[in-house]
C-alpha cells in the first residue's frame, strides 16, 4: 500500500517530513546532535552542539522535543 503524499501542514515545517502510518510526524532520531536540532528549528537548547539528542532529552526528563 503506497504512503499518502506528504503535506506541509504544520506551521513552520520546512520540507517534507516523514510521517507514521497514523499521519503524525515521526520523532527526531536520538543520535542527532543538539547543534543540528538547534539550527534546524531555530532554538537554543543550552547544551554543547555535539551532545546527542537522546542525552539532552534524558537529562531534561523528557521523551520528545516538543516538551523542551
Amino acid at each position: 500500500m503506497p504512503s499518502p503524499p506528504v503535506r506541509h501542514d504544520a506551521p513552520g515545517m520546512r520540507g517534507p517530513r516523514a510521517r507514521t502510518e497514523e499521519g503524525s510526524l515521526r520523532r527526531k532520531r536520538g543520535d542527532t546532535h543538539a547543534g543540528t536540532v538547534e539550527k534546524e528549528y531555530g532554538i537554543d537548547l543550552g547544551v554543547r552542539s555535539d551532545k546527542l539528542l537522546r542525552n539532552v532529552l534524558k537529562d531534561e526528563g523528557s521523551s520528545h522535543l516538543k516538551s523542551l
